[in-house]
């Protein structure tokens, strides 16, 4: 018998890998969570450079256990519900760049290329590591992948 949603974002470690509940949305979860990513960017961007690595470190270390036992949960290797990942990869994407719309948006949507495309070596992680750590680390590499596009648009943009 499948599991109903609120039943899913009951279990604590459930409603954190799945971004809150906005891992269960019908179509397009991983555009969900990463929407989530950009909104809890907004008011990160304020902290410090230190603070803000030390919770991207953090957030990354916690996403490999919460994702790693929420995916044993549900006995599937990656779920798409899980978007722990997606929110992490999101604010690895917006690091450093401005709270103006057109570079917030440039970030989402070339991270959600990305994640959704997997060029490699994003591909290759998908592919070849399993549990929290082939859950987070895709997204990580999008994240990187999106936030130097973001940063050398900025670049060009400004010469």
């Amino acid at each position: 018998m499948k599991p109903k949603p609120l039943d899913l974002i009951k279990h604590p470690v459930l409603f954190l890998a799945l971004g809150f509940g906005s891992g269960l949305v019908k179509k397009g979860p991983g555009t969900a969570g990463s929407a989530v990513g950009l909104l809890i960017y907004i008011p990160l961007s304020e902290v410090s450079l230190w603070i803000y690595v030390g919770l991207l470190v953090l957030g990354f270390c916690f996403g490999i256990a919460v994702c790693g036992r929420a995916a044993r949960r549900l006995e599937i290797k990656d779920p798409g519900c899980i978007v722990w990942d997606e929110i992490i990869g999101m604010l690895i994407a917006c690091f450093l760049v401005p709270l103006e719309m057109v570079w917030l948006a440039i970030a989402f949507i070339s991270f959600r290329v990305f994640d959704i495309v997997k060029p490699w070596p994003i591909s290759w992680c998908d592919r070849n590591l399993s549990g929290g750590l082939g859950i987070m680390l895709d997204d990580v590499l999008a994240g990187l992948a999106a936030c130097t596009v973001v940063h050398v648009l900025m670049r060009v943009v400004s010469l």
